[in-house]
């Protein structure tokens, strides 16, 4: 539209300067000695105008022939930014598609023909995480190394070397190189809202639970982190908290925490547990109580059944309530089985941990059926769910039945000296060594073919074993290594008479 509107407007021009020039049909005269020039006035001006074009034309020709090599700059400085650009975001869209063996080639490629100080620290930085992800602590390394070295006074760049870093360090387990990086970022701002992530997990690892709680607690209040995540930190710390506080903080630390973070299971047990061990078992059942109450965990409940007889009808009553509604919950039928065990209910307490075990055969209730049978005197009935619950626990091996044990060596058993005289040495001061069929030595060893038979001589007989079943297991041979000569158990040896 503008074209036509400019091509419009010279047309008219045009028009108006003939009409002009239709009814003023003079001469110009121009004087130059020795010549004299007379044209008319129309030729004159249109003479004007050519030159005047001319003029302009190569005026405009010999500016862009000087300002050729700024031009040509220029132009290849537009065609490596247009690479450099093409090249970081091939490498950073395959970064984060998981591609990062072409996400390190790009970066790579860019890194070494980037002019830009900017572009080589951030493509040394996703050059970097891509190396990381890879496995390559090599070249990750050296990626960081050429970003830092780009860095140089820059405050942003130094700040984002700083973050990669601290978290490749927090990934290769070391927390007091990434506190190091990343406290300076925080005592600078409290805005680096990763860089305190980074930070709360890097205390987490030390075992730096104040620090934990304090900066999960500022991230909460600035709405950096979620309300999941923000509570796993918590409770983690604050038990621990709880735990180094003992008896003496726990009022002071206790009252730190917001009434649904009292009801996280971890902060209830460890309270529960300190105030239990101070006797305060109503205080500890009313925080159980509140943290079963919004969620019915397991640790919670075997926790809630270990109290004093005093507090067992008072228990008993609160997990009648919450069986009422949730009926078939079987951790809730095992603490009412341990709960009838503590108040000697022994048919309530069966007739709970049976239907717990109908519901979920697990290792702890077939040890409290156990033991309730042991209590009871029903020996064989216990040693059934002792064995069941040793197979929940895992796959036994398979035993082959009646094999007996392999006969001991026995020839190198100490003796009184055969010089005539035997000494008669109390049975009740000789030592019992105990088996050692498996580990005799090598000069030793016989064929397990061969059967060595016992000496006679002071030492007792197989035969004359006491009837203890324990004594099965333990025979008189040596013990590998030891000469039993020189210990304090043994008779001193007494020199033949001449």
């Amino acid at each position: 539209m503008r074209t036509w509107f400019w091509t419009l407007l010279v047309f008219i021009g045009a028009v108006a300067l003939a009409l002009v020039l239709r009814d003023h049909d003079g001469n110009v005269l121009i004087l130059v000695e020795p010549w004299r020039i007379e044209v008319s006035l129309t030729f004159a001006v249109l003479l004007l105008i050519a030159a005047f074009v001319v003029l302009h034309v190569l005026l405009r020709l010999i500016t862009w022939v000087s300002h050729g090599p700024d031009r040509y700059r220029s132009w290849r400085s537009v065609r490596a930014q247009r690479r450099d650009h093409n090249l970081m975001a091939s490498g950073w869209i395959h970064l984060l598609e998981g591609r990062y063996e072409q996400a390190d080639k790009d970066l790579t490629k860019l890194l070494g023909k980037t002019q830009s100080e900017t572009s080589k620290v951030v493509a040394g930085l996703a050059s970097a995480r891509a190396a990381h992800h890879l496995g390559d602590r090599r070249r990750r390394d050296e990626a960081l190394a050429k970003a830092k070295a780009s860095a140089r006074d820059d405050v942003a760049l130094k700040d984002a070397v700083a973050v990669v870093t601290a978290e490749a360090a927090l990934d290769d387990g070391r927390p007091e190189e990434a506190v190091a990086l990343l406290q300076p970022l925080q005592d600078a701002s409290t805005r680096y809202f990763h860089a305190t992530r980074l930070l709360v997990r890097a205390h987490q690892r030390l075992g730096n639970f104040d620090r934990v709680y304090e900066l999960t607690r500022l991230l909460v209040r600035r709405g950096a982190m979620g309300a999941d995540e923000a509570r796993q930190y918590i409770e983690k710390a604050g038990a621990a908290r709880l735990a180094a506080a003992g008896e003496v903080g726990f009022k002071s630390v206790w009252s730190d925490f917001k009434s649904d973070e009292k009801a996280l299971p971890e902060l209830a047990r460890v309270a529960a547990q300190i105030l239990s061990a101070t006797g305060r078992h109503d205080e500890a059942a009313r925080i159980l109580e509140n943290a079963i109450g919004a969620n019915l965990d397991d640790r919670l409940l075997a926790q809630y059944a270990q109290c004093p007889p005093e507090q067992v009808k008072r228990r008993m009553n609160k997990v009648e309530g919450w069986l009422k509604h949730n009926p078939g919950d079987a951790s809730l039928l095992a603490t009412m089985g341990m709960l009838c065990m503590a108040g000697e209910l022994w048919g309530q307490a069966e007739r709970y941990l049976l239907q717990s075990m109908q519901l979920r055969s697990d290792a702890r209730i077939h040890a409290l059926l156990g033991n309730l049978y042991e209590a009871l005197g029903r020996r064989d009935d216990a040693l059934q769910h002792w064995r069941l619950g040793a197979e929940v626990s895992g796959e036994l091996p398979v035993l082959t039945a009646g094999r007996a044990l392999p006969s001991a060596e026995t020839q190198h058993d100490p003796s009184a000296i055969d010089t005539g005289e035997q000494t008669e040495q109390p049975a009740s001061i000789i030592p019992d060594a105990a088996s050692a069929a498996d580990v005799i030595s090598d000069d030793l060893r016989t064929p397990s073919a061969a059967v060595v038979e016992p000496t006679s001589g002071s030492r007792r007989s197989m035969s004359q074993a006491p009837e203890d079943p324990a004594h099965e297991y333990f025979d008189s041979a040596p013990i590998p290594g030891v000469d039993v000569t020189q210990t304090s158990d043994t008779v001193p040896r007494t020199k033949a008479k001449p």
